[in-house]
């Protein structure tokens, strides 16, 4: 399973972006697909996820400022960002588990995108 995470960038303190990732590869399922991010210096932290059914789950630092969705049917999940902080610069990654048509269950991770947000 391959995750193919875009949109990342440079915007300022108060702006919008919105970060993508596809899954591709050997796929029966995804069960739930998530964005997590790593600041210099710090742990990996859930941002946000989603399961197939719609359920959402947000850190409580972007509660009311992100929003994850998903298009199962192009296995891609979405994470609207706005009112950005220079707080929420990190690398962003995307995550996504579920099962291969052999069956078998995986979970991968995208490659990163950074988001850098200036004040």
């Amino acid at each position: 399973v391959q995750l193919q995470a875009s949109g990342g960038g440079l915007v300022q303190a108060g702006g919008s972006l919105r970060l993508s990732c596809a899954a591709s590869g050997n796929i029966f399922s995804i069960n739930v697909m998530g964005w997590y991010r790593q600041a210099p210096g710090k742990q990996r932290e859930l941002v946000a996820d989603i399961t197939s059914g719609g359920r959402t789950n947000y850190a409580d630092f972007v509660k009311g400022r992100f929003t994850i969705s998903r298009d199962n049917a192009k296995k891609t999940v979405y994470l609207q960002m706005n009112s950005l902080k220079p707080e929420d610069t990190a690398v962003y990654y995307c995550n996504a588990g579920g099962l291969l048509t052999t069956m078998r269950l995986y979970e991968n991770w995208g490659q990163g995108t950074l988001v850098t947000v200036s004040s």
